[in-house]
């Protein structure tokens, strides 16, 4: 995988286009990514490196929804995630959904449960795993918000 041989040691001779051809190079190997995405996935990919690795990132506008899992990482984290991803394109809703697993962001929630389930910076659920029927209705109610 290229995040193996791209180690933060070499990383500093690495341009970020190369770094971003690398990724996409290999991301395509296994995945179908149409030529129309090819520069959306190759950024969406860099950054998710960068913040993979440590590296400083710039605030991305989010269009649509920010959605956030809070948790380290457990299985039912990992089934809210899911959920949430399942939903969004049966909804047709444009959202950006975030896993929060690092001990020092998911701590900044002052939460005293996992998973936990944020939508535009509200915290909505907490130490449980909603039905979807819930999930969606929450999603919807912050859309209408916006």
């Amino acid at each position: 995988m290229v995040s193996a041989m791209l180690s933060k040691k070499n990383l500093e001779s690495e341009t970020e286009e190369n770094i971003k051809n690398k990724l996409l190079h290999d991301i395509s190997a296994d995945n179908y990514v149409p030529s129309s995405a090819h520069d959306a996935y190759a950024n969406a990919l860099l950054r998710e490196f960068k913040i993979a690795n440590g590296l400083p990132v710039a605030e991305e506008p989010v269009q649509g929804l920010n959605i956030e899992v809070v948790g380290r990482g457990c299985a039912r984290c990992d089934q809210l995630e899911r959920d949430v991803s399942d939903l969004l394109p049966e909804m047709n809703i444009t959202a950006g959904l975030r896993h929060v697993s690092d001990v020092k962001e998911v701590s900044r929630y002052k939460l005293l449960g996992a998973p936990a389930l944020v939508i535009n910076d509200k915290v909505v659920s907490v130490d449980d795993v909603p039905p979807k029927s819930k999930i969606r209705q929450w999603i919807i109610e912050a859309y209408s918000a916006e």
